[in-house]
């Protein structure tokens, strides 16, 4: 899809209401369905945030930023996500975190960000952390320079590639044990859990956005 048709039918989005639970109900593992229709955040719970950016490529083609984390010692080691992470104290508010973040692991310019909706937060239980997604448009054609630190590898699916996703069974490993839980398949790579659930949302809203 042509971006400038992609940004007019996301102009759009604040006259619909978010899909929020029932989107996410479809791709949570599960053990994770009743803490998600229960609402249940933990008072100690860490606030974080993401951006889900799109932007137009040189063919003006509509596409979406995944990353792959680097491998580290903790829960998300070497998982597909969306660029983001944890406030800091300097950070006025979750957008300004979102865009930070962003701008750390991307190597982006903030002039370019431009924040459209705040979709569902969702509550990560391995990590602790309550996470507000951002829907983003980058202005122009990325020149990614990632953080050696953070990414292992950018991921830019195309719009109806995501549009197709179907939701499949994958067995994943959680410590030592192997799961089964709900999935997509993008470019080779298993997505689940709140990145899942994140794309499920902004998929189920858009689909709801074009029929309208």
């Amino acid at each position: 899809m042509h971006f400038l048709k992609f940004k007019k039918i996301i102009s759009k989005v604040n006259d619909f209401k978010l899909p929020g639970k029932n989107s996410f109900l479809e791709l949570a593992p599960p053990d994770r369905a009743k803490q998600i229709l229960d609402g249940y955040i933990p008072n100690n719970s860490v606030k974080a945030a993401v951006t889900l950016l799109f932007y137009g490529d040189y063919k003006n083609q509509t596409r979406l930023v995944l990353i792959l984390r680097n491998k580290y010692k903790g829960v998300h080691s070497n998982q597909v996500a969306f660029p983001g992470g944890k406030k800091e104290i300097s950070d006025l508010d979750l957008k300004e975190t979102a865009i930070r973040e962003t701008i750390e692991e991307l190597g982006l310019l903030k002039k370019y960000i431009v924040i459209q909706k705040e979709l569902t937060e969702i509550y990560i239980p391995p990590s602790n952390c309550i996470v507000k997604p951002y829907l983003c448009f980058y202005e122009k054609p990325p020149k990614f320079n990632p953080s050696s630190n953070e990414v292992a590898f950018i991921y830019n699916p195309l719009l109806e590639d995501l549009l197709r996703l179907k939701i499949n069974k994958s067995e994943i490993l959680i410590g030592d044990q192997p799961k089964i839980v709900p999935s997509f398949q993008i470019e080779n790579n298993v997505v689940w859990g709140a990145t899942a659930m994140i794309i499920n949302e902004f998929v189920s809203l858009f689909k709801e956005l074009i029929n309208s």
